[in-house]
């Protein structure tokens, strides 16, 4: 939920920023279902594989998300992921659940390392079930137009940031608005200097970048 995202970005990055301001890919995928059930008429029953954050998005949207006979599969990052799980996502599209995933992100940077992220678990998914799932989260339009909504803010006011090329310096290419990418995560310069099309601005970390 957006207080975890502001509490983590206060203790560990010393980044202020307000609930209102934070605009997750558990929000908008949350956001997208309620107005998809609306528009075809679906029960507002869900099976989830996430965590926390995501089951409360979609229960504000109004979603049992404890359901045998979901309407939809929502899958994203689960800490706690079990075999049990996985089949039952996989049983719920079978029998014709509409297949969600928030964000294709494969891996997550830890202080270990990398870890697998939602992506890998929606994938598992797709290949277990032989469909394809509607994704929400970056590098998709849908999740920054629905932010600068709730931001009131237009594209040209703002830039996005990230350490992964593949899903938020795209994000911010395929909406058309400047971007910045730090490496300090996923992606790495030389795996950068071979994409067609490049970020707007590069740093090494942010604490080289200086908002005037």
């Amino acid at each position: 939920m957006p207080s975890e995202v502001v509490d983590n970005l206060a203790n560990n990055h010393d980044i202020d920023v307000e609930d209102k301001n934070v605009y997750t890919s558990g929000i908008a995928t949350a956001a997208y279902v309620n107005d998809d059930a609306k528009a075809n008429n679906r029960t507002k029953s869900a099976y989830v594989i996430g965590e926390n954050g995501l089951k409360e998005a979609m229960e504000a949207q109004g979603f049992n998300v404890f359901t045998d006979d979901p309407e939809y599969v929502v899958v994203g990052l689960d800490r706690d992921l079990t075999y049990q799980k996985l089949s039952r996502a996989v049983l719920g599209i079978a029998h014709g659940a509409k297949f969600v995933g928030t964000n294709p992100d494969a891996r997550i940077p830890s202080e270990n390392g990398m870890l697998p992220s939602a992506g890998s678990i929606i994938d598992s998914v797709r290949y277990a079930s032989g469909v394809d799932p509607i994704m929400i989260g970056k590098p998709q339009t849908l999740i920054v137009e629905k932010a600068l909504k709730q931001l009131g803010l237009k594209k040209s006011e703002v830039i996005m940031v990230g350490d992964n090329y593949d899903t938020d310096i795209m994000a911010g290419i395929n909406d058309g608005m400047d971007t910045l990418i730090t490496y300090t995560g996923v992606s790495t310069k030389k795996q950068v200097e071979k994409r067609d099309v490049q970020p707007t601005y590069e740093v090494n970390s942010l604490d080289e970048w200086n908002v005037l």
